[in-house]
């Protein structure tokens, strides 16, 4: 580089300087507010699940399946608070749960067994298998770096 783009960069460089911490600080807190948010969301919607089961005066097994989807839920946001990494194979037990609380819910109230519950147990058993692939992936080929490696 020569000396005069040197000099003709070095505002640039300046600016940088001081925008970059500005913007540092203000996406770490977007994402301590959005994790309390997700996390405080979290807990209101359990307790009123809770309750509402409460009320029933019993719990269905589609009850209980919704109640893991939200500590995975919790857990998935307390992961991510601790390491600021997106813990992928939790929210693939989410929807895994999912699916199989809504094909409970389906057994239970379809007369007749349809291509519904083939295209719900398929949907569980490619996820089953992406579940498979990450943790193979990850033994295989860990991560070193921190975030800002990637």
């Amino acid at each position: 580089m020569s000396s005069d783009e040197e000099r003709s960069n070095a505002p640039i460089r300046a600016l940088h300087k001081i925008t970059d911490p500005i913007g540092d600080f203000l996406t770490e807190l977007f994402h301590l507010v959005g994790l309390f948010a997700i996390g405080g969301a979290t807990v209101w919607a359990a307790v009123a699940a809770f309750l509402h089961m409460m009320a029933k005066g019993h719990a269905s097994i589609e009850d209980l399946l919704l109640l893991f989807i939200y500590l995975e839920i919790g857990a998935m946001v307390g992961i991510y608070f601790k390491t600021k990494r997106m813990p992928l194979r939790f929210l693939i037990y989410v929807a895994i749960t999912a699916l199989t609380r809504h094909l409970i819910g389906w057994v239970n109230h379809e007369a007749k067994p349809n291509e519904g519950i083939l295209i719900l147990a398929g949907g569980i058993l490619i996820l089953a298998f992406a579940v498979l692939v990450i943790r193979f992936a990850s033994s295989r080929f860990p991560s070193t770096g921190g975030i800002s490696d990637t």
